[in-house]
């Protein structure tokens, strides 16, 4: 056998290997098969989103979705190892402020050729800003959910403190005076607890209500970090609430939100900030007879507006269905749908006709409440910054863990925020 003879052979081995390891419409008979990884993990949320599933796959037989379990604790760093590896699946549930690297790695495909019209018309523009990147959309914003209070309802009638309404929301100084008239320390029962395991999502978002923006993006499209006075005000009451007023617990602030429930429902707090759909929990696990109600968050210079980092659903790119996986989300994302969903996530549609069906303007659970603010919510204030995720890690988080906790004071939180800041974001923007 001629050495020609054998290296053909080698070839035509090889390429039947390849051919028996492919995936794709060739296997099943044209049939497409699409991976959804979802990482929705309430059982509402679960039942709702396989529901879906099942009602794409029984009017679509030449395109089939599979449902993929993931989850949120480590989705960032197994999307990386799939992408890595070729593995990806089709569809991607995730979150906009998790999509910068992987967008402007390549990872993700450009959706502006594949969302039809009626998708781009419903959702507003401000929350298609949340998952673009330079010029292209690299998912759909579907679910979002604000940051409430959510407080003992007796304790806010015995200590006579106005309750405050979308309409009417407290500013900061009242919320900390409010605060300070819930206290009784010889009870140990406090105003406020302030879950802050995670500090620097709640306060970059939260002080968008100030004014406060920190991250700033010059005409060279480089960003650096400033901290002025209107970034100080939500951090410094929190601060003061804690080391000064008393009013806040320092236990809660290495506390995550579930954890400050079973005090909240004991009485030792009376108002705990959460985001919107930590009231499912609050429903499912609050001792009968127990008597919550939803708050708008403090207001600043700038009203009710915080920002949010919505849901997301994302294509890959090396999808080879690209336009089959956004005719799901499509299909998934119709109005009474995105409903379905917002109900079983116990959170708020960006779809603003889905916005509008009465079950999200009810007062039970206070949906209304939280539907009420659905308007003021804007990107966070760091979807878009490359490097984001090493400053929150190595310098945001720890600071403002020590600055509430009175380890450190405002200066010195300025300058670690920024200087340490501004060394980290250099390297992403060389």
């Amino acid at each position: 056998m001629t050495a020609r003879v054998r290296t053909l052979l080698a070839m035509v081995a090889a390429a039947l290997l390849l051919a028996g390891c492919t995936s794709g419409p060739e296997e099943t008979g044209g049939r497409v098969t699409l991976e959804f990884q979802s990482l929705a993990w309430q059982k509402e949320s679960v039942d709702a989103t396989k529901q879906l599933v099942e009602e794409w796959n029984a009017t679509h037989p030449d395109v089939q979705v599979r449902y993929v379990q993931g989850s949120w604790d480590s989705v960032h760093d197994q999307l990386l190892t799939a992408f890595e590896g070729g593995e990806a699946p089709d569809i991607i549930h995730d979150a906009s402020d998790d999509l910068a690297d992987f967008a402007y790695g390549g990872y993700l495909a450009d959706l502006r050729a594949y969302l039809p019209a009626r998708l781009k018309a419903d959702i507003p523009r401000r929350s298609w800003e949340t998952a673009t990147f330079g010029d292209g959309i690299y998912g759909v914003p579907f679910l979002q959910e604000p940051r409430v209070l959510i407080a003992d309802a007796k304790r806010l009638k015995e200590a006579g403190v106005r309750v405050p309404t979308p309409e009417r929301p407290w500013s900061w100084e009242e919320f900390r005076a409010a605060a300070a008239r819930l206290t009784d320390r010889a009870k140990g029962r406090y105003g406020v607890a302030w879950p802050l395991k995670e500090p620097v999502s709640a306060t970059l978002n939260l002080s968008l209500s100030t004014g406060g923006k920190m991250f700033h993006r010059g005409a060279d499209g480089k960003v650096t970090i400033r901290f002025g006075a209107a970034d100080a005000v939500m951090p410094r009451t929190v601060h003061d609430q804690v080391n000064f007023d008393h009013s806040a617990s320092s236990t809660t602030l290495g506390m995550g939100g579930s954890d400050t429930l079973p005090g909240f429902f004991a009485g030792k707090y009376a108002m705990v900030p959460l985001g919107f759909s930590y009231r499912q929990q609050i429903v499912q696990q609050a001792p009968k007879g127990f008597d919550w109600q939803v708050l708008p968050a403090p207001a600043g210079a700038d009203g009710l507006t915080q920002g949010v980092s919505p849901q997301t659903l994302s294509v890959a790119q090396d999808s080879a269905h690209k336009k089959e996986a956004a005719e799901f989300i499509d299909f998934l994302l119709r109005p009474r749908n995105m409903v379905r969903l917002a109900l079983g996530d116990w959170m708020l549609p960006t779809g603003t006709r889905a916005l509008k069906d009465p079950a999200l303007h009810t007062t039970d659970n206070d949906w209304a409440t939280g539907t009420a603010l659905a308007t003021h919510l804007r990107p966070a204030p760091a979807q878009s910054v490359r490097g984001y995720p090493e400053w929150k890690d190595k310098v945001a988080t720890p600071a403002l863990q020590e600055y509430y906790s009175g380890a450190i004071d405002l200066p010195e939180l300025r300058h670690r925020l920024v200087e340490d800041g501004n060394l980290v974001l250099a390297r992403y923007q060389r």
